[in-house]
């Protein structure tokens, strides 16, 4: 496969997936938001900022005024913004388009569909009234896509690359939510243990998708270290570290198969999946969740950027 079609369909899906965790996050903070008072609302929408890696571009526009409207318009549509989700359902398309004659009519219409809907819902700003919707339509089309992919792809290195993509995403994803809370999402030491620590775990849950599966494994308990290890290694739960880097295993080998032989990261791989796979949460603990969060970021970036350098990607 050519580098510049490998580097279009894993981009591809880097971008849907993105799109997603962010709406994700905008509801969650919308969510915590409502129940809180005018300057705790306003803490909320900060951390999500942060957690998107904006607060510079946001504060160079808007100061150190955190708004609710103003917030999710900036990470929604801004101009100002070159990240923000409509930007990214554009770049998605715009891979879509490169790859066209290597994805199925299916992935194509799906995705040319979220962008042109996407667009339409985004073509003025968005109001308290109707960021539901947008976000529940960011979210539906990204499942959809998703499921085109799964019911009519040849599982062959188109389908690894989008896969690889998608996974590589969603671990960062999960990784930065993660490590935010301790640095943003809890206000002081103080509240550590209290029930404003526990909603803010369950904020983190929600965020990622995983609160009603944690509460059916842990007959509904909240406490900050069986989520955390829920998040970073049951590999039962589609978007824990676990389960990302099982998922790029596979993937990677099927690559390794269908190329003739493995490369440099399939090393990096393995070796962090092994780790995902030894260590336990009071190791995790002892060492520092801040500490392993950062390695695992770090690490994670690496192999992107091996993959790419594999397997050729033009960018």
């Amino acid at each position: 496969m050519l580098g510049r079609s490998a580097n279009g369909i894993f981009w591809l899906f880097r971008y849907l997936e993105r799109a997603e965790n962010t709406a994700r996050l905008i509801e969650a903070g919308f969510r915590m938001a409502l129940t809180r008072d005018s300057r705790d609302a306003s803490d909320e929408w900060r951390s999500v900022v942060v957690t998107l890696g904006l607060q510079k571009a946001y504060e160079a526009k808007f100061g150190r005024e955190y708004g609710g409207p103003q917030v999710f318009n900036f990470i929604l549509r801004d101009k100002d913004n070159p990240g923000n989700v409509l930007a990214m359902t554009e770049q998605a398309r715009t891979n879509a388009r490169m790859v066209r004659t290597g994805i199925t009519r299916e992935v194509w219409e799906t995705v040319n569909e979220s962008w042109m809907r996407l667009r339409d819902l985004l073509a003025r700003p968005v109001s308290e009234t109707r960021l539901g919707d947008v976000i529940d339509t960011i979210r539906r089309q990204a499942t959809q896509v998703r499921g085109a992919m799964d019911g009519t792809m040849l599982r062959n290195d188109i389908y690894n690359f989008a896969r690889m993509g998608t996974f590589v995403e969603r671990a960062d994803s999960t990784a930065r939510i993660l490590d935010v809370k301790y640095y943003v999402l809890l206000p002081s030491i103080s509240y550590v243990g209290s029930s404003l620590d526990n909603v803010q775990w369950e904020n983190v849950l929600r965020s990622l998708a995983g609160e009603r599966a944690y509460r059916w494994l842990n007959a509904g308990r909240m406490e900050a270290r069986g989520i955390a290890e829920f998040l970073v290694l049951d590999g039962r739960f589609p978007r824990s570290l676990a389960f990302c880097y099982a998922e790029l295993q596979s993937n990677l080998a099927h690559l390794a198969r269908e190329y003739g032989g493995e490369m440099a990261s399939h090393e990096i791989l393995r070796d962090a999946a092994s780790k995902l796979h030894t260590i336990t949460i009071e190791a995790i603990f002892e060492q520092g969740l801040h500490q392993f969060i950062g390695d695992f970021i770090a690490c994670n970036t690496r192999l992107a950027q091996q993959i790419q350098r594999d397997y050729r990607f033009i960018e």
